[in-house]
Formats: C-alpha cells, sequence, structure tokens
C-alpha cells in the first residue's frame, strides 16, 4: 500500500449509495458550508487551486499536491471533478481528516453530477444481484465464485479484478497452463491417511497455499483485506499482504489469530527513505518475511480496467491514464536492478522472497543475489502480455537445472484454480502454490464465509488428488508422477 503520509489505502464499498441532499445546487448554504456548483468546482483545476468533489463535499486540496505520496500530477489529473468512485474504491477516510477544516470548501447537489447518473441503476442491479445469491455452501469449486462475482460487483470492482494485459493472452495461458500437464498415478497404495501440512521459510502452513497478495480487495468488500485474513488465519495458511492493499497494514495486523504469519508485498519506492521506513514498520508489527515484486517497474496496460472509465474530453486523461490502476505505479523504482537486493537484505533481517521471476536464467539470478526463496509469477497476466505461465517455467526449471531446488523454496502462481494444479506443481518440485483472483472473488461475494469456503474446496480438491495418485505426505509428490501432454492438451482445447 501507498503507506506514508496516507498511512496506507483503505476502502469502503463504490458510494452508490450516497445520499444527495435537497439544493437546487445555485448557491445558498446547508450545515454552514456554501452550496457550489459544478461549473464553479470546474474551475479549480490548477496548481494555483485545486478542487476536488469526494460525497457531497468539495475539497480544496492545494496544499497537499506536493505532499501527495504518488506526486502532484495525480491529483492535477482529477482537478476541478467529482472524484468521488475513484477516491472511495483506493483511499482510506481518514485521508479527508489530513485536512484542515477549512479545506472543506463547499457541497454540492450530487444530482445534478453527471458522473452519478449511473450510480442508482448500478446499485439497483447489485441490490437484486445479492438478494438472489446462493448460499455459500452452494459453491462447489473456485470457479463458481467468478460467477457470482460477475453479477453481483461493482462494475469498477469487476473491471479491476477480471483485467489482464493487453489481448490478456498471459491470463489465458495461465489458466491453460495446468492443462498441459497430466498426472501418472502410482496405485495399491494405502492412502486412507494422508497430511498436507508443510512449512514455508521454516513457518508451518496447515495447506501447501498462501494467498498471494492482490491489490484492492476492499473493491469487492468494505472489510477488505481484513477478511482474508480472519479467513486465512482460522485455516492456518499464509497471506501476502499488497503495497496496494485497501485496509492499512495496522487494520490487517490487528486482525490476526495468534501464531498467524503475514508477508508483505514490497515495490521499492523511488525514495529508498520511504522503502526503508516501510520495511521497519513491518518489522515492527510482526510480519514474517518481504515478497519483493521485481516484475512491474511500470504497469502493463490492463485494458478492461481502462475501458470501465472512458474520457469525457481529448485532454481529459494525458499518457492515457486511467482506470483503478491507472496510478498504483507511480511510486515503483522503474530502474530496479540485481544489487538492489543486496540493498534490501541490507536493511533487514526478514526473509527475501523475489516475486514476478519469468526465466529459468532470472531464478539462477535471484539465488546468486541471495533470495531465500524464488516466486515465479506473471503476475496474473496483468503485466506483460505473452509472459510464460508460472507452471511452464516451473517445468523448464525442473528439466535444465534441478539442482535449483535444493537451493531455494520454490512457489509458483497464476492461473491456478484447481486442487489437482496444486499438486501437479508441488509434484514438479514448487515448495507452495499462490492464488490471487479466487480470494478476491471469494472475498467479494461473501466476505470471510467465503474465504473459508474457498480455502475448505481446495483443501478438499487437494487431498483427494494426493489420494488418487497414491501420495500420503507432500513429500511423496514426485516429478516422476506428472508428465507434459501438449497433443492431450490440444485435443482438449479443440474439444472445448
Amino acid at each position: 500500500m501507498l503507506i506514508g503520509l496516507y498511512e496506507g489505502f483503505i476502502s469502503s464499498p463504490l458510494k452508490l449509495d450516497a445520499l444527495p441532499f435537497s439544493s437546487s445546487g445555485q448557491g445558498g448554504s446547508k450545515d454552514g458550508l456554501q452550496v457550489l456548483t459544478l461549473e464553479e468546482v470546474q474551475k479549480h483545476n490548477s496548481e494555483e487551486s485545486a478542487w476536488i468533489i469526494v460525497g457531497d463535499k468539495v475539497y480544496d486540496v492545494t496544499d497537499f499536491l506536493h505532499m501527495h505520496p504518488g506526486g502532484a500530477d495525480i491529483i492535477l489529473r482529477h482537478a476541478g471533478k467529482d472524484v468521488d468512485e475513484i477516491f472511495s474504491s483506493i483511499h482510506s477516510p481518514t485521508v479527508l481528516k489530513m485536512l484542515r477544516p477549512d479545506q472543506c470548501v463547499g457541497m454540492i447537489n450530487v444530482k445534478e453530477l453527471p458522473s452519478r447518473q449511473g450510480d442508482i441503476e448500478e446499485q439497483a442491479r447489485i441490490k437484486r444481484a445479492r438478494e438472489a445469491i446462493p448460499p455459500v455452501a452452494a459453491m462447489v469449486n473456485l470457479y463458481d465464485f467468478e460467477e457470482i462475482a460477475k453479477k453481483v460487483l461493482s462494475n469498477t470492482a469487476w473491471a479491476y479484478y477480471s483485467s489482464a494485459a493487453e489481448d490478456e493472452a498471459s491470463h489465458a495461458n495461465n489458466l491453460n497452463s495446468f492443462k498441459r500437464y497430466w498426472f501418472r498415478p502410482r496405485v495399491m497404495r494405502a492412502v486412507a491417511d494422508i497430511d498436507m501440512k508443510t512449512s514455508i521459510l521454516g513457518i508451518d502452513t496447515a495447506l501447501p497455499i498462501f494467498v498471494s497478495p492482490a491489490a484492492l480487495a476492499g473493491l469487492g468488500h468494505p472489510e477488505g483485506e481484513v477478511n482474508i485474513t480472519r479467513g486465512a488465519g482460522k485455516a492456518g495458511i499464509i497471506q501476502g499482504i499488497s503495497s496496494n492493499a485497501s485496509r492499512t497494514i495496522e487494520d490487517i495486523a490487528a486482525a490476526r489469530i495468534d501464531g498467524q504469519a503475514l508477508f508483505f508485498q514490497l515495490y521499492i519506492n523511488k525514495d529508498r527513505k520511504e522503502s526503508e521506513r516501510i520495511v521497519r514498520q513491518i518489522d515492527d508489527l510482526g510480519f514474517k518475511g518481504i515478497m519483493l515484486t521485481v516484475d512491474a517497474p511500470v504497469l502493463g496496460k490492463r485494458e478492461r480496467d481502462i475501458r470501465n472509465r472512458p474520457p469525457v474530453s481529448d485532454d481529459e486523461t494525458p499518457g492515457g491514464k486511467r482506470g483503478v490502476s491507472a496510478n498504483l505505479d507511480s511510486f515503483f523504482e522503474v530502474n530496479l536492478q540485481w544489487t538492489d537486493v543486496a540493498w534490501l537484505k541490507g536493511i533487514t533481517s526478514l526473509p527475501i522472497v523475489i516475486k514476478g521471476i519469468q526465466t529459468v536464467e532470472d531464478v539462477e539470478l535471484a539465488i546468486e543475489h541471495g533470495a531465500d526463496a524464488v516466486y515465479l509469477s506473471c503476475h496474473g497476466g496483468r503485466q506483460l502480455d505473452y509472459a510464460p505461465a508460472a507452471m511452464d517455467v516451473l517445468w523448464e526449471l525442473r528439466q535444465r537445472r534441478p539442482e535449483c531446488f535444493a537451493k531455494a523454496e520454490i512457489y509458483i502462481d497464476g492461473g491456478v484454480r484447481r486442487g489437482s494444479d496444486v499438486v501437479k506443481a508441488l509434484a514438479l518440485g514448487a515448495k507452495a502454490v499462490g492464488l490471487g483472483r479466487p480470494f478476491l472473488y471469494a472475498n467479494g461475494t461473501y466476505g470471510e464465509r467465503g474465504v473459508k469456503r474457498a480455502i475448505e474446496i481446495l483443501e478438499e480438491e487437494i487431498a483427494t488428488t494426493m489420494r488418487l495418485v497414491g501420495a500420503r505426505s507432500l513429500s511423496e509428490l514426485v516429478p516422476d508422477m506428472v508428465q507434459r501432454d501438449d497433443v492431450a492438451f490440444v485435443a482438449l482445447r479443440d474439444r472445448q
């Protein structure tokens, strides 16, 4: 999260149900505040005077321009405009409390804002969908959560969660990659009792899965990452916390149960002092590791997210920056290098997991530069389109450099939707497997109950698959139990 002056992002649901006040919008006052018109607000769109609309209030954020962690340009792009939806989706209400009382310069009649005209219809649609939602026990597999999410999430949340880069080829390939690998099951083994426990960097975990860091869980549910923390804690698995989480890391840390482990996803900041401060903070809060994310010097072009916020004029979006994700990379260090791993290790004793590795060569470099674990991932297909699926990189690593598995723990994520996907990766040498979007969908549909049910489904499927391949413990899952079969994959694809 952009921890800094904001003390982290936090989210409440999109304010589709904001209550307008009764006013003609043509001057006057309410609650001691002047009632402003949109035309008046639109005049304040420069460094000299920057106003924004949030809820039914107008704020003068001119003095905040150069305090913003992501820079003044982000605010100036939205100055003189209604920013309620984007603000509410990724910021904490406490941000506004940082402003002086006199910086709330007035109120506005939201009925007269063109940007709010779709709110009532969207709110009605979501209400109808929520009323028709089946019980969480009806979720049979992880795909079920996604189908429900399409119906009950706001357009903004769905566009952001489901979006991937450009043609979305990498995202589709992630999902298909596990279909290229088939089992070679062993039979006549006593599999009544099985053990799915393992450890991640010495931390015990009940299952060989973890929650991949995924931004803005609050778009789907007001409790955001806190729901996922609670669900993961009760199930005994580790959660990775996104740098762009909706809730503050203090809120998330406070939701832990005794002994629960959290890892923090770190993007190194252009301002190294800010990164140092964040690292100290997570260390003080008792986080158990850092997932250093290295595949995002800039954000990929996520077109579903972009299209959800169409421009209203040619000069509205300089550089094509639109969508919820438009400004999430504003503080990223574009010139990240391997030498930065040593810098990070020099300021913390926490174990370092290097996340976003996509080639065998970079696995070797990550180990050479001191990674405690290597995390194969193409960012859910959100970054470079046509980047390889982590499962395929894992297979290549097993074939070309099997000795790497003894030098560092290897994790993967991307396209995991079945317990059988997890078992395939474990057999090829992965220590643990992460899931991102499925937990966003589970949280966005059912909150903490959804998170718990998603983990139960995975536990059931992993257990069933282990018994059917003839493995009583994770140590009995070996490479010989999996084979790559591209011919079978093509036949399966054509049938579908």
